[in-house]
């Protein structure tokens, strides 16, 4: 099958300045990812999406490695961003050193393996993601029960850049890398 050629062209040549990333990216994944060829265009912009998510994915965080990469994977399959869907489903898989999750984080509501603060949280997710979000009453009532404020506000920021990355990529057509192909069954935090 042949690749559609973007209507936005990726950058062949990143700028200096993202070339430390770009290294790191070639280290970890074989390659540099796809959106960074994009976002090279805005260098500095880059690089606070960067510390923001970094901020966000710090080992101190406040919600879990799992509950963060199932909250993102279920954005990016609501956003349909097929980049987002592929490393944030490999990294869901690595964190939890399996795909049982990732194979049924779609039908979420469904499948028995999400825990009730899981469930209230990927609600929240959907919730947030919705245009405009459709937090009720109800929903609110649950996060209480499970999360404190603080807590809240970090997820809601997780889901907000979730949302930003992946209607980015989503917008522009940003493909896939075939990296959740790559898990090995390794648990990785």
């Amino acid at each position: 099958m042949k690749e559609t050629p973007a209507w936005v062209a990726p950058l062949q040549e990143l700028p200096v300045s993202l070339k430390p990333i770009a290294a790191m990216q070639k280290k970890h994944f074989g390659a540099v990812l796809n959106p960074t060829r994009w976002w090279g265009r805005m260098p500095r912009l880059f690089w606070l999406v960067a510390l923001f998510v970094g901020f966000l994915e710090r080992r101190s965080a406040r919600l879990s490695p799992v509950l963060r990469s199932l909250l993102m994977t279920r954005v990016s399959q609501i956003c349909r961003c097929d980049f987002c869907i592929d490393a944030n489903s490999l990294r869901l898989a690595e964190r939890s050193g399996a795909l049982d999750k990732v194979q049924a984080v779609s039908r979420w509501q469904e499948a028995t393996l999400f825990s009730e603060e899981e469930r209230v949280a990927l609600a929240y997710a959907e919730a947030v993601t919705a245009t405009p979000p459709q937090v009720d009453e109800a929903l609110k009532a649950q996060l209480k029960r499970h999360f404190t404020d603080e807590v809240i506000t970090e997820m809601t920021a997780l889901i907000a850049f979730q949302n930003l990355s992946a209607r980015f990529n989503a917008a522009l057509d940003i493909p896939s890398q075939g990296l959740c192909a790559t898990f090995k069954g390794q648990p990785h935090v």
